[in-house]
């Protein structure tokens, strides 16, 4: 019987999300929410159309993710000086002090997907992933197109 990378791959993900859902859940947060914290972390300073995007959410849904989480003290919305119809979005105080637990819950999940994998089988793991990436990356499916 043949292995069905595709499945699995996809499997793995939902399987990913589903329990990272779970966790943060204990935070108060949706798993939305906690990537767009994680984001802001990672990507600071940036509008929320690149957000969004980072994300996987249209533009409306973020908006109206972040007018909650402005009401309830986790981002705040500060005028962009480059574009005057843009905002670009922080962390406050209260979400900084959560960002750590967060992190936590990262690396904790991170340490179970790992779970009885040698150092080595990690790193081929890692180095396949990041292939597989680049595989399905935009760049290739424009070449694609562009040659097809």
């Amino acid at each position: 019987m043949e292995t069905n990378i595709g499945y699995l791959l996809s499997d793995s993900g939902r399987l990913l999300r589903r329990t990272f859902d779970e966790r943060v859940r204990s935070l108060g947060l949706t798993a939305v929410q906690a990537r767009l914290l994680l984001s802001l972390v990672k990507f600071p300073d940036n509008n929320q159309a690149f957000y969004a995007d980072r994300i996987e959410v249209e533009p409306i849904t973020l908006t109206r993710i972040v007018d909650r989480m402005e009401e309830a003290g986790w981002v705040e919305r500060v005028a962009d000086p480059a574009d005057r119809r843009a905002r670009l979005l922080h962390l406050t105080d209260k979400s900084r002090e959560i960002v750590e637990r967060l992190r936590a819950i990262v690396d904790g999940l991170v340490a179970d997907i790992v779970e009885g994998l040698s150092k080595q089988e990690q790193a081929t793991l890692a180095n396949l992933l990041e292939r597989v990436s680049a595989n399905l990356s935009a760049d290739r499916t424009l070449k694609d197109v562009a040659n097809g």
